[in-house]
């Protein structure tokens, strides 16, 4: 018994330390490290709010005063360095009051560093955090930084962070080339499950842009695949005005699709952006009846009644349905955003596109979102939901095969 009980301790003194393992942002193993790879070097940082670490130290100020490493330039992606311009927004280059250094905008006049935006710097380091949704601009902001970099011959640098939709999760259509854009930039899917340093090394090494840069990736410690945000440990500092949390991730990529039709609120404006279905006289019992009979794994439908305080139906009460996760790593994220349109149609004779038309509204956002027409082509001619979600397997089946040689973690 004695021998039993030491070794009940024994396992539990090994089991403890795997479950209380931290996730370490490249940009922790960067500090650990000593700054070796930036040592010496002037740099650049293309950041916003969203870059701290776990004790929301701001990367700007941990390279400010790094040892060795002199930080010479900022650069702001869409919502500018301190997230403070909303989405779509252009954001003005100016000089940083705060720290003094030149802030380039590259969501305005440029979206791609300039030659005279890189000079005099022997690096480009990238701490964002993305949302793992192909539609965000930041990862777009990457690659095409990427290739300023490879055709000014300076390094590029990416500090890893975590996905937070996870690294296994693949959903959506591909990308067509006649809809890329900056919603739309490279050849994944809609929900892709890579980290940001592991799609720029797939950017290199692809060929996606036309000039390879030379990449190097810090890499986190103790990320695995199969963790969702929650699963990691870490703060989440909003990455834009309407991802304010951990969990707004998975509700972006669900409802998202729903927000370039228009017609139905999705939160935005209210205190849950992403996180609701709803409209104008929509029976929320019924809708939700009907989208919890899906039986969709990992997620869950309740009513909601509430007043959007600006943006779709300002000051106008809507009713409908409030998305809850309770197995955010099954949830099917993409097919939600058809599954809520086929139920529109059903419960309520709510048909966005017919009433997008009747409003003359284009679907060109639409379109560039999922990379495709198809899938609008599809919905318009009534083809179910299940359908569509369905002929998108062959695409992730190709991507998940093509995607193995630049992973990092397992």
């Amino acid at each position: 018994m004695v021998n039993t009980f030491v070794r009940g301790l024994w396992l539990l003194a090994v089991a403890l330390p795997l479950a209380a393992a931290e996730v370490k942002l490249g940009n922790e193993v960067l500090a650990s490290s000593g700054f070796k790879v930036l040592r010496g070097k002037r740099v650049g940082l293309i950041t916003n709010p969203s870059g701290v670490n776990r004790n929301l130290d701001t990367t700007i100020e941990v390279l400010r005063t790094a040892a060795g490493v002199k930080l010479a330039a900022l650069f702001g992606p869409e919502h500018g360095i301190y997230g403070d311009v909303p989405a779509g927004d252009k954001v003005a280059s100016r000089i940083d009051a705060r720290t003094g250094l030149p802030a380039h905008s590259l969501y305005g006049a440029t979206h791609r560093p300039t030659r005279e935006m890189l000079q005099g710097l022997d690096a480009l380091v990238y701490d964002l955090q993305d949302t793992g949704c192909r539609s965000y601009t930041f990862v777009s902001t990457m690659g095409v930084a990427m290739d300023a970099c490879g055709e000014a011959g300076i390094e590029f640098v990416v500090l890893d962070r975590p996905n937070p939709l996870g690294g296994i999760r693949v959903e959506g259509p591909l990308l067509e080339n006649k809809f890329r854009s900056g919603v739309s930039r490279w050849d994944v899917p809609y929900v892709y499950g890579l980290t940001c340093g592991e799609l720029a090394r797939m950017i290199n090494g692809e060929g996606w842009i036309t000039n390879r840069c030379k990449l190097t990736v810090v890499p986190m410690k103790g990320w695995r695949r199969s963790m969702v945000w929650r699963d990691t440990g870490l703060p989440w500092v909003p990455s834009s005005p309407h991802v304010p949390h951990g969990e707004s991730p998975l509700f972006q990529v669900a409802t998202g699709m729903l927000g370039e039709i228009g017609g139905v609120s999705t939160g935005i404006g209210y205190t849950l952006p992403f996180e609701c279905i709803a409209a104008p006289n929509l029976d929320p019992h019924k809708t939700a009846e009907a989208l919890n009979a899906y039986r969709l794994p990992g997620v869950k439908f309740q009513p909601v009644i509430y007043k959007p305080y600006y943006f779709t139906f300002s000051n106008q009460v809507v009713e409908g349905v409030q998305v809850y996760f309770t197995d955010p790593a099954r949830a099917p994220l993409t097919a939600i955003n058809f599954y809520a349109l086929e139920t529109l149609k059903k419960v309520a004779g709510l048909d966005l596109f017919a009433e997008a038309v009747k409003r003359k509204k284009s679907f060109n956002m639409f379109d560039k979102v999922n990379g495709t027409d198809a899938t609008r082509k599809a919905l318009q001619a009534g083809t179910p939901a299940a359908e569509i979600v369905a002929s998108w397997k062959p695409g992730e089946a190709a991507f998940l095969e093509k995607r193995k040689k630049y992973l990092l973690y397992y």
